[in-house]
């Protein structure tokens, strides 16, 4: 007997069939005689038609009372899950974060886990029932719902399987495993039968939606088993662990992000600190700040460019414009129409020759480079966001045809 967290996002619970099928798959599980926890999101567009009900009440409505709201949706979800079983015969109990003990900090919209307190769930699971828990939240030091973020369900799942100990965690989504890239936008992205934490985390920072960034992490620091499979068909998926088959393929995806902005000063005061001036002011504002360019000096001036999430520029550019005169730059040039493109893999490290094929594919294409970032498993580009599709499956074609 295994204890096993499942994990199903949005797509899998859209209807009443859809309900009906995740119920069978979890009741067949609980029959092979596992302690089954499960983890849901909140049905189809259940969150973003909740966005859309606050927008037509108050555009500036704070992200204390979104997150009130938000978390509505997969109460929803676990609520009609449990019913759908009870009408296969077996037991079950749906639970919210503050029954189940997912404690977060008080940063709403985007809330961190900091601890679980399984008992209530184990207390569930010695009396042979099945729990369902709601995905993407927890509660604040204050007892306030908190929610964390765009795919925090799977950030949930991982969470649990870490304080139970669980023997698997399984994240069941509309694709059937991790593929080299999004198989909606390219024809013949060849799925992975296995990725490791560090390429996963990667793809999922970079833009790849299969798996929310933080659980990733978070599988990695607790060495959780993750598999990645669709709940639509009786498949194997991909396994994300620390150490994959020694040969392996050197580029293990491409990725793109079309959620960002750029944001540039120019003509800021070339001294030194101004760096660390501005991006404390940032830091502050829990603003979170990923590719970075910074231009050679020219006399008294210098420029910095970086991009932010989208989400976040327009909070970002305010707070530069307010202390424009403290860090004496000229003007700030913001383009949301950009977006990142990226490709990743382990074996990138011992093998020259990987970023000039992939910028000799955008060249092929007559794609424009703006920035550029690297690492030792990732290689990152600016370009802009019309382009974003075309330069994907181009890259892509270079490595994998």
């Amino acid at each position: 007997m295994a204890l096993i967290v499942m994990k199903f996002g949005g797509s899998s619970v859209a209807d009443t069939q859809r309900l009906y099928r995740v119920a069978e798959r979890i009741t067949n599980t609980y029959k092979e005689g596992n302690d089954v926890v499960v983890v849901l999101s909140a049905q189809g567009d259940t969150t973003d038609e909740l966005i859309a009900k606050a927008e037509e009440v108050n555009l500036n409505g704070s992200k204390r009372e979104m997150d009130m709201l938000l978390a509505c949706g997969e109460q929803m979800s676990v609520a009609l899950e449990a019913m759908a079983i009870q009408r296969l015969g077996c037991p079950v109990v749906s639970l919210n974060a503050w029954q189940v003990g997912i404690h977060t900090d008080s940063r709403y919209s985007g809330a961190r886990i900091r601890r679980v307190d399984a008992s209530r769930i184990r207390m569930e699971l010695d009396r042979k029932r099945i729990v369902l828990v709601t995905g993407f939240q927890g509660i604040s030091p204050d007892g306030d719902l908190t929610t964390l973020g765009r795919g925090g369900s799977d950030t949930s799942a991982v969470a649990l399987a870490v304080a139970l100990k669980a023997d698997l965690c399984q994240i069941f989504t509309d694709v059937d495993g991790i593929y080299t890239a999004d198989p909606r936008l390219v024809s013949n992205a060849k799925k992975l039968q296995e990725i490791t934490y560090d390429e996963m985390l990667e793809l999922a920072s970079l833009g790849a939606q299969v798996l929310h960034n933080r659980s990733v992490q978070m599988a990695k620091r607790y060495h959780v088993d993750l598999e990645v499979l669709t709940s639509f068909a009786n498949v194997p998926g991909t396994i994300v662990k620390e150490v994959v088959k020694m040969e392996k393929v050197i580029i293990s995806g491409v990725a793109k992000d079309c959620s960002i902005a750029r944001i540039a000063l120019v003509g800021l005061n070339n001294e030194p600190g101004v760096a660390y001036q501005l991006f404390s002011l940032l830091a502050k504002k829990k603003i979170d700040v990923d590719v970075i360019l910074q231009s050679i000096g020219r006399g008294d001036s210098k420029d910095i460019s970086f991009t932010v999430d989208l989400a976040d520029c327009d909070e970002a550019a305010a707070v530069l414009e307010a202390n424009r005169d403290e860090l004496g730059f000229d003007h700030l040039d913001v383009r949301k129409d950009v977006a990142k493109v990226s490709i990743v893999g382990g074996g990138m490290l011992n093998t020259p020759g990987i970023a000039a094929a992939m910028f000799q594919a955008l060249y092929e294409e007559h794609i424009n480079i703006q920035m550029i970032s690297t690492s030792e498993i990732k290689v990152s580009v600016l370009i802009d966001k019309a382009q974003a599709d075309r330069a994907v499956r181009a890259i892509h074609s270079k490595f994998f045809d």
